[in-house]
């Protein structure tokens, strides 16, 4: 039967499974593809069109369900990625309870659960941490399989599914049955499990501002983006104000949602859903990182060996050049802004590129008031001021940008450029590994903490980063450069790699 299947049937199939499940399959899987959709024409009973006809214009409740446990192949285990149960456990669990509009309800969510592993980590954590006996908590997983959620429901795991958890919790909350493991009774009772499916618009499961805390890891990725940003945005409606939202490591949201303020402690990053969070301060939030107040540009010693240095000198060079051709500022607002039209970026960049910093930033403080919220306005502001060594204002910049799009790779990178110019090395590193975390294509903050590694002699992690920068630059986005390569090229800055590899004795 499969091979009667042609390239048109698998194209048709690949859209139905995007429209029922929300899951998005490459080329690449097109074999894949085809073996599932042999196998559920020939138990259908009828010829491929026949099926994916039905499949395309009815419900079909059942045939999803089948077709769910063919397509999804969970792989997990109990305390998976540890640093975030950690940050579960000593910030969001404490900070919850806390929270005015929960008092003695705790309610969380495990979304895409899988076999329960999640689930029941959660619960292990929540009983640990939890004393209060009248405190209502509600623990939920979610999974579109059926089988998954039969095999979580029964709590008998192997070996391997406890290959991250701690000893004593092993001990406390399995029991060795032959080569399986039993969960005890108090947690498995602590867990509901519901099989959903989560592009449905389903108002039980998504019910608004319901959940404290939402666990939604290593799901998204398999999402197409429309599926998954949908599932986010009812993610964010269905969590308290303050509620907060966990994500695989390879995941972020940006381009999925501004609903959310990213939180990184623990070594780790989770989101929290924004209101509530807009009034905490950073001082009663904890992060990796405090921030001194920052120096001036001119307090940096001279010999400072620094990306910011580099960048300065770069900018010094190119303004002694360029100074005569500078106009009077008194004349900005009657020979250039006219010419521009408002929120026109056209000439700024062009100057940008040319390095003429004080002239492109004088037209986009000439912008109309109303540009203070546009995020290309203040991410430019924020450049300009970085390049012209006017650190202090480039971080104000950088923290009105975050307050628009608190998902903005650049600000956090022009904010490590501002760290590392106050002698704050440490916030210069964190800002760069958000940076990095939201955007993993971005280069530059990857050769920025290659930089700083190899400055404090942590040889092993700046060829690491100095490595992946290396890579990363090779396909960067030309525009990029121009907004963050410092007056430096793409060749200046691969050379620029290659050198500090060979320094740090890599390879290049």
């Amino acid at each position: 039967m499969t091979a009667a299947i042609g390239a048109r049937e698998i194209e048709r199939f690949r859209a139905a499974l995007a429209a029922r499940l929300g899951l998005h399959f490459d080329e690449g899987k097109f074999g894949f593809l085809a073996e599932v959709l042999g196998r559920r024409v020939e138990a259908a009973g009828q010829g491929s069109e026949a099926y994916l006809s039905r499949l395309e214009t009815r419900r079909m409740p059942d045939e999803v369900a089948a077709l769910a446990r063919e397509v999804t192949i969970p792989e997990t285990y109990f305390f998976r990625n540890l640093d975030q149960y950690r940050a579960f456990a000593e910030i969001v669990l404490p900070d919850r309870l806390a929270a005015p509009t929960v008092g003695r309800r705790l309610r969380i969510l495990s979304l895409g659960c899988a076999s329960g592993e999640e689930a029941y980590s959660l619960a292990i954590l929540v009983r640990d941490m939890i004393a209060n006996p009248a405190c209502d908590v509600s623990i939920v997983g979610v999974d579109v399989n059926s089988a998954m959620i039969e095999k979580a429901n029964r709590g008998r795991f192997s070996a391997w599914a406890l290959r991250e958890t701690p000893e004593e919790d092993r001990r406390r909350w399995f029991r060795a049955d032959g080569p399986d493991f039993i969960l005890d009774d108090a947690v498995r009772t602590s867990v509901r499990f519901e099989q959903r499916n989560l592009i449905d618009d389903d108002p039980q499961l998504w019910q608004s501002s319901t959940y404290d805390v939402v666990f939604f890891r290593n799901v998204v990725m398999y999402f197409t983006p429309d599926q998954g940003r949908r599932v986010v945005d009812r993610i964010a409606r269905a969590l308290c104000p303050g509620g907060y939202l966990f994500l695989g490591h390879a995941e972020t949201l940006r381009g999925f949602s501004n609903d959310f303020h990213l939180r990184h402690t623990h070594g780790t990053f989770y989101y929290q859903r924004k209101e509530r969070a807009e009034s905490l301060s950073s001082a009663s939030f904890p992060s990796d990182v405090r921030h001194p107040p920052i120096a001036s540009i001119a307090a940096v010693p001279a010999d400072a060996d620094s990306w910011v240095d580099a960048i300065r000198r770069a900018s010094e060079r190119v303004a002694a050049l360029t100074d005569s051709h500078r106009p009077d500022p008194s004349g900005l607002g009657s020979n250039v802004v006219t010419a521009t039209p408002a929120w026109e970026l056209g000439l700024v960049l062009e100057l940008l590129r040319k390095e003429r910093f004080a002239e492109a930033l004088a037209i986009v403080n000439a912008f109309p008031p109303a540009s203070g919220r546009d995020p290309d306005v203040l991410l430019l502001r924020a450049v300009l001021l970085t390049h012209g060594g006017q650190l202090a204002r480039a971080e104000d910049a950088c923290a009105r940008l975050l307050d628009v799009d608190d998902l903005s790779a650049g600000a956090h990178y022009l904010l490590a450029l501002c760290r590392e110019g106050a002698g704050d090395r440490a916030a210069a590193s964190h800002h760069d590994q958000v940076a990095a975390y939201l955007d993993p294509g971005f280069a530059m903050p990857r050769l920025h903490l290659g930089l700083l590694a190899r400055g404090v002699g942590e040889h092993s992690v700046a060829r690491e980063q100095l490595g992946q920068a290396l890579v990363l630059l090779q396909r960067e986005d030309a525009s990029r450069v121009l907004l963050f390569g410092g007056g430096f090229g793409r060749e200046a800055l691969i050379a620029l790699c290659r050198t500090e590899l060979l320094r740090c004795g890599g390879t290049a």
